[in-house]
């Protein structure tokens, strides 16, 4: 485990006698931001392991109290458990809550794990000061639905090991050997494939939609713009059923929060728990205003770009390429690479996944 990695392994019990491993790092008079365990592969000690991980991690802990789980059936939590639904889910968070002894949280969820965060909120409405969710839904069928998820998901009984290989390069992407080294274990080892088949049946029947309209808190949904695990308009519908959500489209193609850009994106959510009532949050202290992801693109006025650099803007939210925006707008290659050079330095942004990025953010797309 990372030297800036939670300290010690600790353990608490559910109310249904389940034993959950627990833990807490950073700043240990700052909010408290549960980040909600990845089911079922999930082992936070797995994760403090990868580089990248572990530097989002420890930049959020400048800021807030980190408190990990690892959830019923996987890590170091326990793993003979035959209750695995939704309630079971809640019990768990229930007990990290109260282990930890905090009275109000931020509750950081991604895929399955945001309907966990959204149901435990509508019950706990006043115990809950924000959200951040990634790989946003409140229907767990729409995470697993895609023809290449369910066919990936055969392998899990016939083969773990190719299941866990393929499952990694599909869903975190592979940013280097090491990297993809180590998310594999982390994998292949946090459950097995009878829990990880289970759970995932579980949470593919789990609907909350019912509760999104009792969500008062305000709620930061972030989405990757060439993420294809989940679809952007999940994410989108989810932010229209909340009463106080903003989506925020990331730049990059990584079904992970933390593997692309990884301080960009600690800052952005540290922001958020620092001060979930302003719009978009407050930079922390130390933190370079144009560091925030979002914050700056979002107040840049779409005026600021000439009708052409628009166009042009929409030609790279299709996806063309600098030929192929070329002959559909009648000017040359070269015009149209002044053109990007412009927008993005207008828009403050590092390229073109930053322009599509920005143009999500603010109805350009």
């Amino acid at each position: 485990m990372s030297d800036a990695g939670p300290s010690a392994i600790r353990r608490t019990r559910t109310a249904d006698g389940v034993v959950i491993a627990w833990a807490a790092s950073g700043a240990a008079d700052g909010p408290v931001l549960v980040y909600l365990p990845g089911l079922p592969f999930s082992d936070f000690e797995a994760e403090w392991r990868i580089p990248l991980v572990s530097r989002a991690l420890g930049r959020l802990g400048q800021h807030v109290r980190l408190v990990q789980y690892d959830g019923r059936g996987a890590g170091h939590s326990q793993r003979d458990v035959d209750d695995l639904t939704l309630d079971a889910m809640l019990r768990d968070l229930d007990a990290v809550i109260e282990a930890a002894g905090s009275r109000t949280v931020v509750l950081l969820g991604f895929y399955h794990s945001v309907m966990l965060a959204l149901a435990w909120t509508a019950r706990h409405v006043e115990r809950v000061d924000g959200l951040v969710l990634f790989g946003a839904t409140a229907r767990g069928w729409a995470a697993m639905s895609a023809a290449g998820t369910q066919a990936l998901l055969s392998l899990i009984d016939q083969d773990w090991t190719t299941f866990v290989e393929s499952a990694v390069h599909a869903w975190l992407g592979w940013p280097d050997p090491e990297t993809g080294r180590l998310a594999v274990e982390w994998f292949r080892d946090a459950t097995t494939p009878a829990i990880a088949r289970a759970t995932l049946r579980e949470s593919s029947a789990i609907d909350v939609t019912g509760v999104l309209a009792s969500i008062a808190c305000p709620v930061l949904v972030l989405h990757r713009v060439g993420a294809t695990v989940l679809p952007l308009e999940a994410s989108r519908e989810l932010v229209a059923s909340l009463p106080d959500a903003r989506l925020e489209v990331l730049p990059g193609t990584s079904a992970s929060l933390f593997l692309e850009e990884p301080e960009r994106v600690a800052d952005r959510i540290a922001a958020f728990v620092l001060d979930p009532r302003t719009s978009g949050g407050a930079a922390p202290a130390g933190v370079a205003a144009g560091s925030r992801m979002g914050a700056r693109s979002l107040e840049e006025p779409s005026g600021s770009l000439t009708p052409r650099e628009r166009e042009v803007v929409a030609a790279l939210v299709r996806g063309l390429t600098n030929d192929e925006i070329a002959a559909a707008l009648g000017i040359s290659v070269n015009t149209v690479e002044r053109h990007a050079s412009s927008i993005y330095r207008k828009l403050d942004v590092p390229g073109r996944s930053g322009a599509v990025a920005w143009a999500f953010r603010n109805g350009l797309a």
